[in-house]
């Protein structure tokens, strides 16, 4: 190879160099600058947020880097923000993975309106009917010559023969009345003003007959013999069973002495005990079902016609009578009854009995029912509308607004408030929102809700204690804590509290405010300073100045308040 050949091919080679050196470079600034905004945007999204460190005992405490709590002195660990909760809803609102909801065992039920009842269940027993219970008494002193009826438990009907008693007293009053009217036999010839006068006695005697427990038929039947009877036969005044019998033949007896009692068991009484939360359900002609061990399976149908005014302050219930028929005797009085009154649910609360609707009643006596308006056949009373006038009608037809029961979170400290959590639909990942409703009663298995749901929502019935949990652990409104974090420290039993008393003793530690540990404490300048955890005592090691104004160990006498004496 001559020279020439060996420059061309040594310029050849430089030359190539130099150009895979322009490829590269350009190469590389292409890279170079595709790569760039990837690291920005890269970076940018890199940057995230600073984590909080909270803890998982009390999720109030919130620190910006990890230590232990000054509450319990756990370990801190940090927040999960839920950035999609959190851009979405505020305070109230949480959402989960669908793993997570499915872990839960969340269900949700729909709020609808529709109608049902309230059965309200009772205990009591069969008692006699008091105003079919008559007593026999002698109507005149005497001696009993003859007890027809001998044994307690028979069943005697109106107008038998009970007694025979010999009456000194009765023989004489029928001397009288017969003397009267032999008198009575001449008052023709006699002036007019004799006559009547005669008249009056024979009338006065007689009417003494009958006061002293003669009927009409007896007095018939000694002026026909026109000799006195000398011995008064007593007869029953209803029929029933004889459940007590006070006398023996034999026996001397003054004047009202009882001898017999007497009851109608064809209509008996069922007494209940009602607790004061049931009131409300119970009714004035209410009906009322109930069943006994003897008859099982075989409901009896009465009718409440009377309410205690007075609570029973040992039992905290009030007494309900209820009349029940008892015509075929099945019924026997201080047999147990466990019975259920069904009540159906409005709006408003309790509606009344469909079958008192458009019906008149007794106001004396429940068990009276009429289709019009006429008298209690019982007392006289003029029947009274079962339904007030009014719109008690139109609140039947107002369905009521209903939850299950289980879907409401009680706080208990407003009786008539709640916490539900309300299912968000159309959400990207399973939400739900707090919500406080205001209640109204229970009945049964649901609650009727009075404001703060709507018709169609739905709520969670199962898995609602772990979402309020989660609530609380992010320091959200929750059941227990209604306010947040705020709330939260409060619902552990604290309460933001003065560190002293009025006599200059340490009672709150002075970083938290909550009450003192005695065991815990450390000592700064010769004296201790009680605190209420251990995370306490290294927060106030680093800087003890600021709290010595809340100690009353490092104020001076006249400073501390002067305990007055009364």
């Amino acid at each position: 190879m001559n020279d020439d050949q060996k420059k061309h091919k040594s310029l050849f080679h430089k030359v190539l160099i130099a150009l895979v050196a322009v490829v590269f470079f350009a190469a590389g600034y292409v890279f170079n600058s595709l790569r760039t905004p990837a690291l920005t945007m890269s970076g940018e999204s890199s940057q995230a947020p600073e984590t909080v460190w909270t803890c998982s005992m009390h999720p109030q405490i919130r620190e910006n880097k990890p230590g232990k709590c000054r509450i319990c002195a756990m370990d801190l660990i940090p927040l999960v923000a839920d950035d999609d909760a959190a851009g979405a809803s505020g305070d109230r609102m949480i959402s989960f993975s669908p793993e997570a909801v499915k872990l839960m065992q969340v269900q949700t039920s729909l709020v609808e309106r529709k109608q049902i009842s309230h059965d309200v269940r009772l205990v009591g027993k069969i008692a006699l009917d008091e105003t079919r219970t008559k007593t026999i008494t002698a109507w005149s002193p005497g001696r009993i010559e003859r007890l027809f009826v001998d044994f307690t438990g028979i069943e005697v009907r109106a107008g038998d023969h009970m007694v025979e008693i010999y009456s000194p007293e009765l023989i004489t009053a029928q001397a009288e009345f017969l003397q009267a009217i032999e008198s009575a036999k001449t008052a023709d010839s006699s002036t007019e003003l004799v006559a009547r006068s005669i008249r009056q006695t024979v009338e006065a005697a007689r009417e003494k007959l009958q006061l002293l427990g003669l009927t009409d038929r007896q007095i018939t039947d000694i002026e026909q013999a026109a000799k006195p009877l000398d011995r008064l036969t007593i007869y029953a005044p209803i029929g029933g069973v004889v459940i007590d019998k006070m006398a023996t033949e034999g026996l001397y007896l003054k004047t009202g002495t009882p001898i017999y009692t007497i009851a109608d068991l064809s209509k008996l009484w069922v007494l209940l005990d009602v607790y004061e939360s049931d009131l409300p359900w119970i009714q004035y002609g209410r009906t009322v079902e109930f069943t006994t061990q003897s008859f099982p399976g075989e409901v009896f149908t009465g009718r409440i016609s009377f309410v205690s005014p007075v609570l029973d302050d040992k039992t905290r219930s009030v007494k309900v009578r209820a009349v029940v028929d008892n015509a075929d005797r099945k019924l026997k009085p201080n047999m147990l009854a466990h019975a259920v009154v069904s009540v159906p649910v409005t709006e408003q609360g309790p509606g009344m009995d469909p079958s008192l609707e458009g019906k008149w009643i007794c106001p004396m006596h429940g068990e009276i029912v009429k289709d019009t308006s006429s008298q209690c056949d019982i007392c006289g009373m003029d029947l009274v509308p079962a339904q007030p006038s009014g719109g008690d009608s139109q609140m039947q037809e107002t369905l009521p607004l209903l939850v299950p029961a289980s879907a409401v979170l009680v706080t208990g400290q407003k009786l008539d408030k709640g916490v539900v959590y309300v299912s968000l639909e159309g959400a990207e990942k399973p939400t739900f929102i707090g919500r406080e409703v205001t209640l109204g009663p229970r009945a049964g298995d649901y609650y009727v809700i009075r404001s703060g749901l709507m018709e169609g929502e739905r709520v969670v019935t199962n898995g609602n204690f772990k979402i309020d949990s989660e609530m609380q652990i992010q320091a959200k409104p929750s059941m227990m804590s209604p306010d947040g974090s705020q709330s939260a420290m409060a619902g552990h039993g604290y309460a933001m509290q003065p560190a002293q008393t009025p006599t200059g003793e340490q009672t709150h530690c002075p970083v938290m405010e909550f009450p003192i540990d005695k065991t815990i404490f450390t000592e700064y300048q010769g004296k201790k300073v009680y605190f209420c955890c251990p995370g306490c005592i290294e927060e106030f090691e680093k800087d003890p100045e600021k709290y010595l104004d809340k100690l009353p160990q490092f104020k001076n006498k006249e400073e501390m308040p002067m305990e007055h004496n009364h």
